[in-house]
């Protein structure tokens, strides 16, 4: 299948990615609690100026206004029913930036967790989990995405829901988990789990990898986890501006663009092709993001004591395979 993704995937030794959507959207008047994807109807234009602030700091690809445009989660806000569309006008917006560009720029479909637990531990059946995940894909499509993209998954039972949807839509799809929880997924998986995984899969992902999470440090030690599999598919990292930090009254990711710069740089060298940010990550951040990426030529595949070094520490000494051997925060020796 060729696709815009694939074209650029061809042609490209790494692909900037864009940053946070919600820090973004805070900064912009959304308040907590509000549901993001409604602003796709309400304030379209503002939707247009965070695609945009991605595109002109320099990101080849960007994921739109729909992380939780699924009737699961829109049924919170009494918007279960405009799923498809709302999610079609998140991306009609991206394809209109995208095409304004004048150089090729992926939009990437979002669609995130439906924030229900996956039988049989939880109450969501995989058939109403295939039917809510293909209702979005379909409304993406209809809106121009170039490709799907799944992310801040936990539950593997979901991204196989999720890549089934993708399949009956007929959508090139990536998809990325996060792995919170010392190395591990809320629900246990691991870098090498999920590298399995997407190999086991009937419609498999363009590219698979790691997205929010706790800190950029804990983010690359995934990576290479997932490059220790010798995958051939790919890799995706899209970590988060440092850690977040409560001051008067609001959440504040405490990492600056030239941390970031050095994330990029370490993320590419560690095997990632795809680099974006998450949580915190403004158009500052991904300006010197790509500076780096563009200046500094490629280097060795990094050790876990170098990313320590550059990023900080790690929140626990495991990976999650029982590996204790990692630096934790507590060493950390630069500060964000």
């Amino acid at each position: 299948m060729t696709n815009a993704l694939t074209r650029m995937l061809a042609t490209r030794d790494w692909i900037l990615a864009d940053g946070a959507t919600g820090t973004n959207l805070f900064n912009m008047g959304l308040q907590s609690g509000d549901a993001p994807e409604l602003w796709n109807d309400e304030h379209p234009d503002r939707i247009r100026t965070l695609y945009k602030g991605a595109v002109d700091a320099g990101s080849d690809l960007f994921l739109t206004n729909s992380f939780g445009g699924n009737a699961a989660r829109l049924k919170l806000h009494g918007a279960q029913r405009r799923a498809r569309e709302l999610s079609r006008i998140a991306a009609e917006i991206g394809r209109e930036v995208a095409d304004r560009a004048g150089r090729p720029v992926v939009v990437a479909g979002s669609v995130g967790p439906t924030g229900e637990i996956m039988a049989p531990m939880g109450t969501l059946t995989h058939e109403l989990a295939v039917e809510i995940f293909h209702e979005q894909a379909e409304g993406l499509k209809e809106g121009g995405a170039d490709v799907l993209w799944l992310e801040t998954i936990s539950a593997p039972e979901e991204y196989r829901a999720a890549a089934e949807a993708f399949r009956l839509a007929d959508m090139p799809w990536c998809g990325t988990m996060s792995f919170d929880t010392a190395g591990r997924t809320m629900m246990g998986v691991t870098a090498g789990d999920l590298a399995k995984l997407v190999e086991k899969l009937p419609n498999p992902p363009l590219a698979f990898g790691a997205n929010c999470g706790v800190g950029a440090s804990d983010l690359l030690r995934t990576v290479l986890g997932f490059a220790a599999q010798g995958p051939e598919r790919p890799l995706i990292a899209k970590g988060n501006a440092g850690i977040p930090k409560y001051h008067d009254g609001h959440i504040h990711y405490d990492g600056t663009p030239e941390l970031m710069a050095e994330y990029a740089v370490l993320a590419r060298d560690a095997g990632a092709t795809i680099i974006g940010g998450c949580c915190g990550t403004q158009p500052a951040h991904l300006a010197q993001m790509r500076a780096a990426l563009e200046e500094r030529p490629r280097g060795p595949r990094p050790t876990l004591e170098q990313i320590a070094a550059a990023l900080g520490g790690f929140s626990s000494a495991s990976d999650g395979t029982g590996d204790a051997s990692a630096p934790t925060r507590r060493s950390r020796r630069r500060r964000a």
